[in-house]
């Protein structure tokens, strides 16, 4: 078993670790207190190839694989978790339109999204249903030659500012064999958004509630087969887990490196407070933590690549692991830093914020265990 990237991995990562480095983290403060992303970030993130990176390189995709994308979203997270995370969600949309979709669909929207002309967000959510999907109250009429949609998604990330969004609505009956996914375009009579959310962490995006009244869309905008819905979402969530591990990876590894500097120039009691060993010793458990946590990533990607019958497991094991992990570390970077750790200057603050909310999206770290628990238990369960 070789653990080794490849040449043209190790090459993907430094290349989105020098992006980050330039263009991300000297804004990613000012990002973050102004509650937006610049747009003009998106097409040089694309001209990198990271507008499709799951998209067959016939759709004009890099048709990366999803240990690929893993180092992609590590390196951007070095530099901002939340930007690494929007981008995350984009690309989880573009590569359920490359599988799913019909040709047509294909044509119209791929072009425009790998550029990152066309900003793309998951709607699944709802007020009343979150870790129950399977439970969620929108619905899409047939109505003509189209879909006629009506509910509420809620805290979407890109809500009222993302140029087309992937909608979970019910075409059938309850369950998940009722549920299709239908692209809505901005613009569309009916479609509205709420106010934007005040968030504790991923500042810099907006997020709102997204709104569908009597919001008609035509046929042709149906993702895949109707009642196949809640099948397609749960696939682009197995990606979607690993990308967010990735995020709380590289943003925890940011934390420590900021810390080790901190820690050679910081003194007390006459020498630097990187040499009082009780303070080694939680230096060494949070790398012994993020190499186990980084193993165990790139091993889940690696089965989720292979498409392993476990691979559902593995990407909600290693979801649940790893971003336990990130907010862990991050936690005891700040402790580290004392009462400098808890202000705005020195970075770290934003880190441990952001990273909070990756136990919850993606699929709680709770329903991660119970994925895990009714794989163990098969029938039983």
């Amino acid at each position: 078993m070789d653990f080794a990237l490849t040449e043209e991995q190790a090459a993907i990562f430094d290349m989105a670790c020098s992006f980050g480095a330039e263009h991300i983290a000297p804004n990613a403060p000012d990002w973050d207190a102004e509650g937006t992303i610049p747009r003009s970030l998106w097409p040089r993130l694309a001209e990198l190839g990271f507008g499709g990176l799951y998209v067959a390189e016939t759709s004009g995709g890099a048709g990366l694989s999803r240990l690929d994308g893993t180092l992609v979203f590590e390196a951007l997270s070095m530099a901002c978790p939340s930007v690494a995370a929007f981008l995350s969600i984009h690309n989880m949309c573009a590569g359920m339109i490359d599988r799913f979709g019909s040709d047509e669909l294909k044509d119209r929207m791929l072009g425009p999204a790998t550029r990152m002309k066309t900003i793309l967000s998951y709607c699944l959510t709802e007020p009343a249903s979150g870790s129950d999907a399977a439970a969620l109250r929108c619905r899409a009429e047939r109505v003509g030659d189209g879909y006629m949609l009506n509910g509420t998604k809620a805290f979407i990330s890109g809500g009222g500012y993302s140029d087309a969004y992937v909608v979970m609505a019910r075409t059938g009956g309850d369950g998940p064999k009722g549920i299709s996914a239908i692209i809505v375009e901005s613009g569309t009579p009916g479609l509205s958004f709420g106010a934007l959310e005040n968030k504790m962490g991923w500042r810099n995006q907006p997020t709102r509630q997204v709104q569908l009244d009597d919001c008609r869309v035509p046929a042709a905008n149906l993702l895949g087969d109707e009642g196949a819905g809640f099948r397609y979402a749960m696939a682009g969530l197995d990606g979607g887990r690993l990308n967010i591990a990735a995020c709380s990876l590289g943003a925890a590894q940011a934390a420590l490196t900021m810390t080790l500097a901190y820690m050679r120039e910081r003194r007390a009691f006459g020498r630097t407070i990187d040499q009082f060993q009780a303070l080694q010793f939680r230096l060494a458990d949070m790398e012994i933590e993020l190499q186990a946590a980084r193993t165990f990533l790139r091993q889940a990607a690696w089965k989720l690549d292979r498409q392993d019958p476990d691979a559902s497991k593995f990407c909600a094991m290693a979801k649940k692991f790893v971003t336990e992990v990130g907010s862990r570390v991050a936690d005891q970077c700040l402790q580290l830093h004392g009462g400098y750790g808890y202000l705005a200057d020195y970075g770290i603050e934003k880190i441990v914020r952001d990273l909070r909310v990756h136990q919850i999206l993606e699929g709680t770290n709770e329903i991660m265990r119970l994925i895990t628990a009714r794989h163990l238990l098969g029938d039983r369960a």
